[in-house]
Order: structure tokens, then C-alpha cells, then sequence
């Protein structure tokens, strides 16, 4: 099939890279340009850079709305558009135009996880798993019949990182496999399951900084979530930052003021935090690297010592 493929960041170029890899013929791609935000220059291998260097027409674009993009779309003259990390709406006259319309390839397990950063955001809910879904685009956001879906478990010491190289691996036989599915006339597709739909949005700094009255097990994985490169969980002592680099639920159980500094236990210092709502237990969370406001990053144990107080949500 002719395929014309919107895509950004590293998914976007694993995506074409398959595409190239495959029978089907990339006629042009379309690209946004470099972003400054923190989380859009994780993960950024090049679409553009890529498809040059095989010869592939690029369109650079924030946003697929302007007549001059409808037109060489037209002339491209695509069997099928793949879309997969494309940070804007797709207005239905460009979703609509090829003759099998638009697949979006997106990092969940859809219903549940449309948006974004869904991989951070389901290993901080305590997803047993996450995954890779191809789905047929509409007019609501990742809401689509689903062609193709593969899953990954979330290992219990998994962080964010780690699950973003398992799903990565995935997008090449989703992406393809779905192709494959429309190419040999497959029409009819899963439907999804509106009730069981959810939908996050773009993380920003607000969703980073601990909170304290959050149980023991919500903050450990909020702080795997936060692995390099993706901005460390942080908190405040003694009104300057720092930020929790690697923790773990303390094995001992710690009642009193969330945010205590409040003993050491193993390799780690265990703070005070909140009690599991559902399960009334109520662990500490036992920190074992931090990075200091100046960059310096070094043993939880070497930085509390002496130091004592509390960890507070603002400074």
C-alpha cells in the first residue's frame, strides 16, 4: 500500500523506520518541528533526519490544517495514512482522505490510557500491564476500531524507561500487522469499549512533585515513573528542592506526619507517608538516592544525616 505517515520523536521513527522495512511504500511523511518542552525532547530520534536519508518527501508542520499540506496529500495520492506520536488534531477531511483511511498507532492498551504519557501514568496507577495498540482513527480521540493491540507486564521493579523499551519493540509487528490486516481486505475490527475508556493529559511539573499524604506504594512507583531521562519525582527540605533519584516501600510499617524524616532502614531513610485508603496499612517510603538543588547526587543515608526535619510538598 501507499502509505503517507505522521509521526514525532522516537516512536514516530520506529514507526517509519518498520514502514520502511516492509512492502508498503512511504510516499511522504509528515513531521512537527524540534519542541523545547522537557518531555518532548526525551526520546527524540528524528522522523525528518530519516526519511531523507531514504529519499521520502518531509512536510513540517505544528498543526495539518492549511491548504498547501490538504493538497500534496492529495497528490500523494495515499492507500492509507499511519499516524504515531502526532501531537495535534487530525482534522477529518485529512483522517478521511485516503481510500482506507487513517491507522493511529498509540502506547496503550485502548480503551484505557488515550492521551498522554500513558505509559507514565499507568505505572503510576499500578497497571499489571501496558502495550501497543493500532487502531482505525475517528473523530474522537484514540477511539477507534482497533486492528491490532499487543501487551507487555509491568515487572515489579520496572521503571518508566524500561517499559518504554519493551513497548517500543512492539510497533513494528503492531504497525505492520495492522497494515498487513487492511491490505488483505479485513473491513470489520474491534470495537472499543467506551466504559472502560480513560484518558490522561501532558504531564507537567505539578505531576512530578510528591505529595506526601499519597500511601507508601503510590510514591515508589511515581518515582520509578520519574526515571532518567524523564524529570525526577521531586519534594522540598528545608525550602530547596531535591529530588528522589531511587526509593522503596519501607518492609516496616511508620505512623505520623507524612513527610517525616523519620528513620533509617537498610540502605535507605524511610519518610513518613500517607496510609493506603483501601488496605489502611501504612509504610514508609524508604529513599536511597536523592540529587541535591545544585546537581549533586549521592546516598539518601550521606544526605540525612544530621539533617533530620521533614520533606514538604511546597518549599
Amino acid at each position: 500500500m501507499r502509505v503517507v505517515m505522521f509521526g514525532y520523536q522516537t516512536w514516530g521513527h520506529r514507526t517509519l523506520k518498520a514502514l520502511l522495512d516492509s512492502e508498503h511504500d512511504v510516499v511522504m511523511v509528515v513531521t512537527h518541528p524540534k519542541s523545547e518542552h522537557a518531555y518532548e525532547k526525551i526520546w527524540s530520534d528524528s522522523v525528518a533526519e530519516l526519511a531523507e536519508e531514504h529519499g521520502v518527501p518531509v512536510v513540517i508542520r505544528n498543526r495539518p490544517d492549511d491548504e498547501e499540506l490538504f493538497q500534496r496529500l492529495k497528490d500523494a495520492d495515499p492507500d492509507i495514512i499511519v499516524a504515531n506520536n502526532w501531537r495535534t488534531w487530525i482534522p477529518p477531511r485529512i483522517y478521511t482522505l485516503p481510500r482506507h483511511g487513517t491507522l493511529n498507532v498509540h502506547d496503550s492498551l485502548l480503551p484505557k490510557y488515550a492521551g498522554f504519557s500513558p505509559l507514565i501514568w499507568a505505572l503510576i496507577n499500578g497497571e499489571p500491564e501496558v502495550g501497543v495498540t493500532a487502531h482505525m482513527m475517528d473523530e474522537v480521540l484514540d477511539a477507534g476500531d482497533i486492528v491490532d493491540q499487543r501487551a507487555v507486564a509491568v515487572g515489579p521493579t520496572d521503571t518508566a524507561t524500561d517499559l518504554f523499551h519493551k513497548t517500543v519493540d512492539l510497533i513494528a509487528p503492531v504497525t505492520i500487522g495492522a497494515l498487513d490486516a487492511i491490505a488483505s481486505g479485513r473491513t470489520e475490527f474491534t470495537k472499543q469499549d467506551r466504559s472502560q475508556a480513560t484518558f490522561f493529559h501532558k504531564r507537567a511539573e505539578d505531576d512530578i512533585r510528591i505529595n506526601w499524604d499519597w500511601p507508601a506504594e503510590v510514591l515508589e512507583r511515581l518515582v520509578r515513573a520519574q526515571s532518567a531521562p524523564y524529570p525526577a519525582a521531586f519534594t522540598f527540605h528545608k525550602g530547596k528542592r531535591l529530588e528522589v533519584l531511587a526509593a522503596v516501600v519501607s518492609e516496616g510499617r511508620y505512623g505520623g506526619t507524612p513527610g517525616r524524616v523519620f528513620y533509617r532502614e537498610g540502605e535507605g531513610v524511610v519518610i513518613v507517608a500517607g496510609a493506603d485508603a483501601r488496605t489502611g496499612r501504612n509504610h514508609g517510603l524508604a529513599i536511597t538516592r536523592v540529587r541535591t538543588e545544585d546537581g549533586h547526587e549521592l546516598a539518601a543515608t550521606d544526605y540525612f544525616t544530621a539533617m533530620g526535619g521533614y520533606l514538604t510538598n511546597r518549599p
